[in-house]
């Protein structure tokens, strides 16, 4: 038998295999996550606003966290500090958001949502959410309830997975 059936690599100690999640599980759980974030990125709302996966993002980072300083922003979203720049000085001339120097250190600037950049990520997040309920209502009861009871693991997950970001 081979010795990855024994043993799996993780951070710097080899554990029990036993005590691993199932690799095949993993790529299934990140695949089906993926496959989600993907077809639910592209809203209605997001479209007629002329906004990129990129550019949702950021919005939707904004209302949720901001205002928030641009640093914070490309770490927190993982976007480089100068492509963050061109997307936020998109935003701003869509008047969905506002861009304002630190009074602290001229070097920095902190970025927050206009009410129009408001009104669109209510309305995002609403289209998405519609999304979902209605994938649900396809579902059979049973698997309803399966992905219910599972929705406290995998927000556990979710903040495991932000704490070790590649």
């Amino acid at each position: 038998m081979p010795a990855s059936k024994f043993f799996a690599r993780q951070e710097e100690y080899f554990i029990p295999a036993a005590t691993t999640p199932d690799l095949d599980a993993a790529a299934r759980l990140r695949t089906a996550i993926g496959r989600l974030a993907r077809q639910l990125r592209p809203t209605a709302a997001a479209v007629a606003a002329g906004l990129t996966p990129t550019r949702s993002t950021v919005l939707l980072s904004t209302v949720r966290r901001g205002p928030i300083r641009l640093s914070e922003l490309a770490e927190s979203e993982g976007i480089n500090p100068t492509m963050l720049s061109r997307v936020v000085a998109d935003l701003v001339d869509a008047g969905l958001l506002q861009r304002a120097s630190d009074e602290g250190d001229r070097r920095a600037a902190w970025v927050k949502a206009t009410a129009a950049g408001k009104r669109l990520s209510d309305r995002i997040h609403r289209e998405r959410t519609e999304a979902v309920n209605t994938a649900l209502a396809a579902l059979s009861e049973a698997d309803r309830s399966l992905i219910e009871q599972a929705l406290p693991a995998l927000e556990q997950l979710a903040e495991q997975v932000r704490g070790h970001r590649l």
